[in-house]
Order: C-alpha cells, then sequence, then structure tokens
C-alpha cells in the first residue's frame, strides 16, 4: 500500500512564490511550509503519472486494479511477473481471443507453462467442390497442462480460463498432471 513519505518535499514550493510583503513573516512561511507538506504528493504523482500506467513500473496493487480495467484473466494469487506480464498482454489477448494462439497464450500467463492443446478442428483447400472436410465431425477441445506441484485449485483455475478463452461453440475437457522428476533438470555447475 502507498501513503505519505516523511519528509517528501515539494517540487515547486510556496514560500518562495509569495509576495515580498511575507518574505521576514514567519508564521505566513510556516503556515505555506504547512501546505506544501500536504500537497507535495500531488505534483510528484502528476509527474510520474505515465509510470502508473505502465504494468511494468506500476505498484503491484495498482497493477493488480489495473488488470481490472484492461479484462486481464487473473485471479489474484499470480506472482508479481506473471502479474503484470499477464496485464501488459491483455489488450493482445482480447483480440486473438477464441483461436489455438490465444488460449495458449492465456494458459501461459497464468500458470507460466505453456499447455498442450489437442483440438478437432482443421483448414484445408481444394480445387474440386464438395472435398471432405478437415479434421472431425464433432467439435472437440483438450487443453493438458503439466506442473511441477499441481493442486486441485490448479485444475479450477485452468476450468476457468479454458472457459473464458476458447471459442464459444467447442466443448472441451481439462487435465493437470505432475512433471515426473526424470523430466526435470538439474542445474549444471
Amino acid at each position: 500500500m502507498r501513503g505519505s513519505i516523511d519528509g517528501l518535499g515539494s517540487s515547486t514550493p510556496i514560500g518562495p512564490m509569495l509576495p515580498a510583503v511575507f518574505a521576514d513573516d514567519d508564521l505566513a512561511l510556516r503556515f505555506v511550509a504547512g501546505l506544501d507538506d500536504v500537497i507535495a504528493p500531488i505534483p510528484n504523482v502528476l509527474d510520474c503519472l505515465p509510470s502508473y500506467f505502465d504494468p511494468a513500473l506500476a505498484p503491484l496493487d495498482f497493477a493488480e486494479w489495473l488488470g481490472t480495467w484492461v479484462g486481464a484473466e487473473t485471479d489474484g494469487t499470480e506472482p508479481g511477473p506473471l502479474l503484470r506480464a499477464a496485464v501488459a498482454a491483455a489488450a493482445y489477448l482480447h483480440r486473438i481471443r477464441g483461436t489455438r494462439r490465444g488460449l495458449s497464450e492465456a494458459v501461459r500467463l497464468a500458470f507460466g507453462v505453456a499447455p498442450e492443446i489437442t483440438e478437432s478442428g482443421g483448414a484445408t483447400w481444394s480445387a474440386r467442390p464438395l472435398g471432405a472436410f478437415p479434421g472431425t465431425p464433432r467439435p472437440r477441445l483438450h487443453v493438458h497442462l503439466t506442473l511441477p506441484a499441481p493442486t486441485p485449485a490448479d485444475e479450477v483455475r485452468l476450468e476457468h480460463l479454458v472457459a473464458a478463452a476458447r471459442p464459444a461453440h467447442m466443448p472441451y475437457t481439462v487435465q493437470v498432471t505432475a512433471s515426473s522428476p526424470s523430466a526435470e533438470r538439474t542445474p549444471q555447475r
């Protein structure tokens, strides 16, 4: 949480701007110094305002709030770097929403791991009319995510994420499994 900062000086103190008649008046100078302490955060925030709208620079709680503005797919449990990446990518994800790439990117930003996506669709062309349709006639989507230490909450979160980011007409299933210890790399020295 942000608050006042002790000893924060004003970038434009009021005392030197007073008319000359008040330059020697101790009461007037102490009064405007008090106003400087109260008003000092306002110009400082306004000077840094563009930083508040950059998810990489904004305070973490403000970046989380900014995520509600842009419709970022977050639930508040993400670590700071993943939250900032999800907020920064929200507009891009809205453009590719409902596509395989959009779903994959949304899951990667939420969990930090790229999923394995299997779908029934396909695309092709033919110079002859009445050719066979690609894919299978029954639509389906399966999202498989491999995590180092999955919890039941991860599967619920993946379920909600896929439901929001999938093509609207597509039935889906999700699966979260643990990565095998042999698949993990040991750091080399």
